[in-house]
């Protein structure tokens, strides 16, 4: 009951900022639509395949507004005085996790409206790809949750900024790894977006030739840990806090 309450009243605080959440979807929605009057010739800007990308997009905002709440909250007396609850580390992190959870659900269902509306078919593909992209949201969630840890709130918007770009640059958004090759390529391999772009990918397209058994040890990896660290972190970070 103490985590409902908890995610109840993190809700509240993100829907305080409205611009936030409004910049948050309306950014991805503008690219979104923009790149579609372009008319460009790469697979990688086709609808049914670069709204899947701009959800991977929506997401890392997710990460930087996660991390900036946890900062904010740290920094304020609220983790203090909760710092004497019986609540467990988990218990907080779940907390901000489904506090975010339907914010991710109606960016999500905005995002394939307006691309249906723009020509993508609709079939039971999307309603799935919505599910699979809630399980992924986490591990962005979680990841907001270790940098709000780990910084201050002034430190957020670098390291969210940071995690902004690698996803654009890595996930195969703009274009794929093999175009560049390298070291490059090699980074996009170890790093999880590519991963996460070609779950959601594959389950839109009902085709999963492209996702490699790498890309799914890779995301899994990626998201025990995160998830784990975060806790761990964050546990930490309460004990140094209520010093």
């Amino acid at each position: 009951m103490r985590m409902i309450n908890f995610a109840k009243r993190n809700f509240k605080e993100l829907i305080r900022d409205p611009l936030s959440l409004v910049f948050e979807i309306v950014l991805p929605l503008f690219l979104l639509f923009i790149f579609q009057q372009f008319d460009i010739p790469a697979d990688n800007y086709k609808l049914e395949n670069f709204t899947p990308s701009i959800i991977l997009f929506g997401f890392s905002f997710i990460t930087l507004f996660t991390a900036t709440l946890v900062a904010k909250d740290r920094t304020s007396s609220f983790l203090i005085r909760l710092g004497t609850s019986p609540m467990k580390p988990s218990d907080y992190i779940l907390g901000y996790i489904l506090s975010l959870l339907p914010i991710v659900l109606i960016q999500n269902v905005l995002f394939f409206l307006v691309a249906v509306i723009m020509g993508l078919e609709f079939s039971v593909s999307i309603i799935l790809t919505i599910l699979v992209s809630m399980v992924i949201s986490i591990f962005f969630i979680s990841l907001g949750i270790l940098i709000g840890s780990l910084v201050s709130e002034k430190g957020t918007g670098g390291l969210g900024s940071i995690v902004v770009q690698l996803v654009c640059f890595t996930s195969g958004m703009y274009f794929p790894k093999d175009s560049i090759g390298g070291v490059f390529e090699i980074i996009c391999e170890i790093l999880p977006f590519e991963a996460c772009l070609n779950i959601i990918q594959g389950t839109l397209h009902n085709d999963f030739s492209n996702l490699t058994p790498a890309d799914i040890v890779v995301f899994l990896i990626y998201f025990i840990a995160i998830i784990l660290l975060s806790i761990i972190v964050f546990k930490k970070r309460m004990i140094s806090d209520n010093k």
